[in-house]
């Protein structure tokens, strides 16, 4: 037992962190991980290489059935007489989280499973993929949401309107601002677990700790949607709200939609400079 716990204080402590500010957190020959070399900003070979369709057509199914199962399960509670006749908030936030889990588990070894173009748009920040790359995943993102919500809407094509299609919209007693920092703050959390659950450097420090990183970003999803489900409804992801505004067509969705997407963005590009500059300690000019 005790060499297990000198083990647990040697992989937690191999990697010092005693580094000047503005300097790189891991400059030693000895590092035991490989860090991947920043993506060009435009790579033409890929639009050559079946592999970049394929990951495409892997986002657009990847969404498509996010969206069916996500929107299906919340025009289910909507239609229901009360909510403790459904699932209720907290089932659409397991819809959605559990959705998450699944698809970028099922997805991570195809495209990096992300399945929402502000993930796509921190990761192309952090230079993880090409600006190629990043565009095409986002399209493909839009068209399979939109695919989605448009299947739910032939299963309630009598009484979707009426049940709001699934569209993010602010909720009555919040201001648009309210509505804003939500978003920001909630795509936040998520793109932050996404850095953090799929970092190299932290695969190889805390090898001590399995993880999956599929189930923290899962979670992550469940515990915004939780949090800001009776606000916005719960965007952090524009293709999601894209796609419902567009099969549901109603004027106060769209009057609300730029929330969606200025919202996410901000949040991802955040939690793309907070993990770059603060927790990766990359340095602002090179010595």
């Amino acid at each position: 037992m005790e060499a297990k716990e000198e083990d647990v204080r040697l992989g937690a402590n191999k990697f010092s962190e005693r580094n000047p500010i503005g300097t790189a957190a891991q400059t030693h020959d000895d590092k035991d991980y490989t860090e991947p070399p920043p993506a060009p900003l435009f790579e033409p070979g890929e639009l050559s290489s079946w592999s970049f369709y394929r990951a495409g057509i892997a986002e657009f199914m990847a969404t498509f059935l996010f969206l069916y199962i996500t929107i299906l399960t919340v025009m289910g509670v909507n239609r229901a007489p009360n909510k403790c006749a459904s699932v209720g908030i907290q089932g659409i936030a397991w819809a959605f989280g559990g959705m998450i889990f699944a698809l970028v588990y099922c997805t991570a070894g195809i495209s990096g499973g992300h399945i929402n173009p502000a993930v796509t748009f921190g990761l192309f920040l952090a230079r993880k993929l090409s600006l190629t790359r990043a565009v095409f995943y986002m399209v493909m993102q839009c068209l399979g949401a939109i695919c989605g919500a448009g299947v739910v809407k032939g299963f309630y094509k009598p009484t979707y309107n009426l049940e709001g299609g699934g569209a993010n919209v602010v909720a009555n007693g919040y201001t648009k601002g309210d509505g804003l920092g939500a978003e920001i703050l909630g795509t936040f959390v998520l793109v932050y677990t996404v850095f953090s659950a799929t970092d190299a450097k932290r695969s190889a420090r805390d090898s001590h700790v399995p993880i999956l990183a599929p189930l923290p970003i899962g979670f992550a999803v469940f515990l915004v949607h939780l949090a800001t489900i009776p606000i916005t409804g719960t965007g952090i992801n524009p293709a999601r709200s894209l796609g419902a505004a567009i099969i549901y067509n109603h004027d106060r969705a769209w009057h609300d939609h730029w929330v969606f997407w200025v919202g996410p963005f901000i949040g991802a590009a955040l939690a793309a400079l907070y993990h770059v500059v603060v927790i990766r300690a990359i340095p602002f000019k090179s010595k």
